[in-house]
């Protein structure tokens, strides 16, 4: 048995297989939403970006950030499950224990923006709710790559 090769829809005319059509009718689609937009800006949906924000949704993921204790210190507790559950392993945590009370802190908890992929499991696997992304801040530009790595003092300043 032979597999064959089943044609489906009519033939091309010359008007088709020559394309010079289809590039006009694509030029005149253009040309028209170009002409349509020029005269109508009031109907335009864009925003002045520096001066208007973008009205974000409640459960926007932002830029993360650390919650600390009523004593001021970070509520992380060096758990290591917000780097065992990132996907983009871009979250490294440091621990020491504290001094007064035995138990663990984290020494150094730095998260690479320029690795993660915003997915919030870092957020939803902290036990003790250490973590979030509910700032509202979008804007992570910046000139260095190395500011784009947020240790803990910056994380805990946001």
């Amino acid at each position: 048995m032979m597999i064959g090769v089943k044609k489906i829809g009519k033939p091309m005319d010359i008007k088709e297989r020559s394309y010079l059509f289809e590039i006009a009718r694509g030029m005149m689609t253009s040309i028209r939403h170009f002409i349509r937009n020029v005269l109508n800006q009031g109907a335009m949906p864009t925003l002045q970006y520096p001066e208007e924000k973008r009205v974000l949704p409640e459960r926007f993921r932002g830029r993360h950030r650390l919650m600390q204790r009523e004593d001021g210190t970070p509520r992380c507790v060096a758990c290591f499950c917000c780097q065992t559950a990132c996907p983009a392993d871009c979250i490294s945590i440091e621990a020491t224990e504290r001094d007064d009370e035995g138990e663990k802190v984290a020494a150094r908890f730095d998260i690479n923006i320029l690795r993660c992929v915003f997915c919030g499991l870092c957020v939803e696997a902290c036990p003790c709710d250490a973590i979030r992304m509910d700032t509202g801040m979008y804007e992570l530009a910046d000139t260095n790559r190395e500011n784009l790595i947020y240790d803990l003092n910056t994380l805990l300043r946001h």
